[in-house]
């Protein structure tokens, strides 16, 4: 039995279909078996697979619709084989932004993808979905598929914020639902440890969620950003490169953490409140002459970081 995991945060820009694709990718590197599902009307983890979204006969629009079972809609990463890893992908592209608005007077709109993928549950031993940057009903779907939530964010102050309106949000569909929603495990990304603030958060979220954060930290690295252009995840584009090492990690991190789906099942409630973080202007730089010193650009090292 598969365990389902949305990649989720209602914050836009802090890496979510990048973590979705790398850790397809690494998931499957190891050993695993992986469905990647794209929720998302832009496409990107279609494209960012090797898939080209305009050419999809079938797409998780069909899907949600229920004109097509999961089973023919998804499609194999064929350019990810040669590289050890391949991983089927449920794509999407422009017709899922319809989805919703016909999706509104249809009955069980917000658990038809539970429903799809009961059937193929058994084929996988990962099934990862990549949310839009909203709570809409196809991020709604997503949650009441899944049994958690993986949060890739920045240890900065407005991603903490961003963390706030996530963590009420999945208290409300694990409370009226899906009782097996929780919030498997915070990720860190587009971390750089030259920064004292994105130290001090980090702590702090260390402090709060305890082992909810991911011991692996994704750094900020630029070979990452430079594979969606090749349609390809960083993972198979530059396999040496720090991110790219670093979610192999991550994948290996998930791996030995998780339980069986069954033990899934019965969910925990999420964690309290996020806490608000202080950061005092002496100690952290900002402001002052320890910021200067943070932010001045450093030389580049072979991964372009």
């Amino acid at each position: 039995m598969a365990k389902i995991f949305c990649i989720a945060n209602q914050k836009g820009g802090v890496g979510k279909t990048t973590t979705t694709v790398n850790l397809a990718a690494g998931l499957a590197k190891v050993g695993q078996r992986v469905l990647m599902i794209d929720l998302d009307p832009q496409g990107n983890a279609t494209m960012g697979s090797g898939i080209d979204k305009r050419q999809l006969e079938l797409s998780v629009y069909d899907v949600l619709l229920e004109s097509a079972t999961v089973a023919k809609a998804r499609v194999k990463a064929d350019r990810l084989e040669a590289a050890g890893c391949g991983y089927d992908i449920l794509g999407a592209n422009r017709e899922l932004a319809g989805a919703e608005v016909e999706m509104v007077a249809l009955d069980r709109r917000e658990k038809r993808l539970r429903t799809a993928l009961a059937s193929v549950g058994a084929e996988y031993d990962f099934i990862l979905i990549d949310c839009p940057p909203s709570l809409s009903l196809l991020t709604l779907n997503g949650l009441c598929a899944a049994h958690g939530v993986i949060v890739p964010m920045q240890c900065e102050y407005f991603a903490l914020e961003g963390l706030t309106d996530l963590v009420n949000t999945i208290k409300q569909v694990h409370a009226n639902l899906n009782k097996n929603l929780q919030i498997i495990g915070l990720l860190r990304v587009m971390f750089d440890p030259r920064i004292t603030l994105q130290q001090q958060v980090s702590d702090q979220l260390k402090a709060h969620f305890g082992d909810k954060v991911f011991d692996t930290v994704i750094p900020r690295n630029v070979r990452l950003a430079e594979a969606p252009s090749y349609g390809l995840p960083g993972v198979v584009f530059d396999p040496v490169a720090k991110g790219s090492v670093a979610f192999v990690a991550f994948a290996k991190e998930l791996v030995d953490k998780m339980p069986p789906a069954s033990a899934l099942q019965s969910a925990a409630p999420p964690p309290e409140d996020v806490p608000v973080v202080g950061v005092n202007p002496t100690e952290s730089g900002v402001g002052g002459a320890n910021t200067a010193a943070a932010t001045q650009p450093q030389e580049k090292n072979h991964d372009g970081v």
